[in-house]
């Protein structure tokens, strides 16, 4: 069986044990460990094995966790972030999954949800709990009107074409392309195709 190593950095030891103790038990799961701090989570990161899952507070006691998940996910792509927080806000939740998070919890969740969340973004996909998606879901913008050519590039932007690809797929130039993937930007209000994608599944304006 092949397991899934994680790692957790919070500033609560009440938070790490809990959630160790849920997790330690698990064959398709490997507890590598924990860290308090932004500072020594990076220092261990440095050092050590990357763990493939990473359970990352949002409320750290020297750096924001939305400041850490840009870093850490620019460093180390391979890792996948979990938000994970007490705070159910709408601006959190997008600024975690903005800034590379692949998905973001409550620390009230149950044993089931954290393991379905830690399987569901090792196969690549975006995972929320159910407040988490509530909160997007009750906060975004109802008026986002994509135009036909829009939602075709904007489907294949989540298939992972380039623009040149796209451009040769509805045979129209590459500008043109470029062109529309900026208004996706704009309209969508993100800031590269990582959270573009994201926000437009959160929006229900492509599926998975």
């Amino acid at each position: 069986m092949t397991t899934t190593s994680v790692f957790i950095i919070d500033d609560h030891y009440m938070v790490i044990e809990g959630i160790r103790s849920l997790l330690v038990n698990e064959p398709s799961i490997e507890w590598q460990g924990h860290a308090t701090t932004a500072s020594s989570a990076l220092a261990y990161l440095k050092q050590n094995v990357l763990p493939d899952v990473i359970l990352m507070d949002i409320n750290l006691p020297d750096k924001s966790g939305i400041d850490l998940c840009k870093e850490v996910k620019e460093t180390y792509p391979a890792c996948f972030i979990i938000g994970l927080s007490t705070f159910n806000q709408q601006s959190f939740v997008q600024k975690m999954l903005d800034n590379g998070a692949s998905g973001y919890i409550l620390k009230n969740v149950d044993k089931e949800e954290i393991i379905e969340a830690i399987q569901v973004v090792m196969k690549g996909k975006t995972f929320l709990s159910h407040e988490a998606a509530q909160t997007l879901k009750n906060n975004t913008p109802s008026d986002i009107v994509l135009t036909r050519r829009e939602k075709e590039i904007l489907e294949l932007i989540a298939e992972g074409l380039t623009n040149n690809e796209i451009a040769q797929q509805l045979f129209i130039s590459i500008s043109t392309v470029d062109t529309h993937r900026k208004n996706l930007l704009a309209k969508l209000e993100t800031k590269n195709t990582a959270s573009l994608v994201k926000r437009a599944i959160q929006l229900q304006l492509i599926t998975v």
